[in-house]
């Protein structure tokens, strides 16, 4: 199998301690995964089970203290600010609150010919650039003289993740990105997201606490659990036949809209639990 573009090796997180005979806090211990070109991996698990983190120390926001993030085959686990920026063409990040990740001061244009100009392209490139980004993004050409704070917030994740796409990055750091949205506007970003991938090849870092968003999206996936990956595989598999425990609790706590799947998903909740306990 050809070198993965992410490669996370045995990586560790750990938080000092603060307070009067605090501890300190491990957030990760000893996480490894990996990501391909045009792969769609996601990673879920409760509030509090390490996934952020992952994300965060992929994109040098949290402190690995120890293990490897490979990109490229480059460690960039303590990669200095310089790098950081040189690294932004290639590794992007889309947020769970569009909103507050978009400069509310600048138009819909302006904020998504930001990268490009510090990235100095030339304008006629870099306005081009931007008429394909709404159009990969499916908003109207006439939302760039706008303001954020006159979209939806379907839309406005939209423009998060045109942003994210504008100097065309191999690898896209997901964080909660559907979470603050109705049900019908995540089945339609999803989809967006999907859809993206399929055109730039665009590999993704999905995190998400729920378990049937990455069912849609993932072609493997992982589960955290107290700072572990606890179970990894095809996402078919580990969405739909978990082995452990813990993913079972999250296969059966999952919201569905078809109230006999949801009986049928009941009664097989009820066969695991007889199961376990025999």
């Amino acid at each position: 199998m050809n070198q993965p573009l992410l490669d996370i090796q045995n990586v560790t997180v750990e938080y000092a301690a603060r307070g009067f005979r605090a501890k300190p806090f491990r957030a990760l211990h000893e996480v490894s995964l990996d990501v391909h070109r045009g792969e769609c991996v996601g990673l879920v698990g409760e509030s509090g089970s390490g996934k952020t983190t992952l994300g965060r120390a992929v994109l040098g926001l949290a402190p690995v203290t120890g293990g490897k993030v490979l990109f490229r085959g480059e460690d960039i686990a303590h990669a200095d600010r310089a790098k950081r920026r040189e690294l932004a063409a290639d590794l992007q990040v889309v947020f769970q609150d569009p909103y507050t990740s978009l400069n509310p001061a600048l138009t819909i244009e302006q904020i998504l010919a930001e990268p490009l100009t510090v990235r100095k392209t030339p304008r006629p490139e870099a306005q081009q650039r931007i008429r394909d980004l709404f159009e990969m993004v499916r908003l109207p050409a006439n939302a760039g003289t706008r303001l954020p704070r006159e979209f939806s917030g379907g839309q406005r994740q939209r423009v998060a993740i045109a942003r994210a796409l504008a100097l065309k990055p191999a690898l896209i750091v997901c964080d909660e990105p559907v979470s603050a949205l109705d049900l019908s506007t995540q089945a339609r970003v999803l989809e967006l997201f999907k859809d993206i991938q399929e055109q730039t090849g665009v590999a993704y870092l999905f995190v998400s606490h729920d378990l049937e968003v990455v069912r849609h999206i993932s072609h493997r996936v992982a589960v955290m659990y107290h700072g572990e990956i606890v179970e990894f595989g095809d996402g078919d598999q580990v969405t739909a036949r978990p082995r452990h425990p813990y993913t079972q609790k999250l296969f059966f706590a999952a919201p569905i809209a078809d109230p006999d799947a949801q009986a049928q998903r009941r009664e097989e909740r009820h066969r695991v639990l007889a199961t376990q306990s025999s």
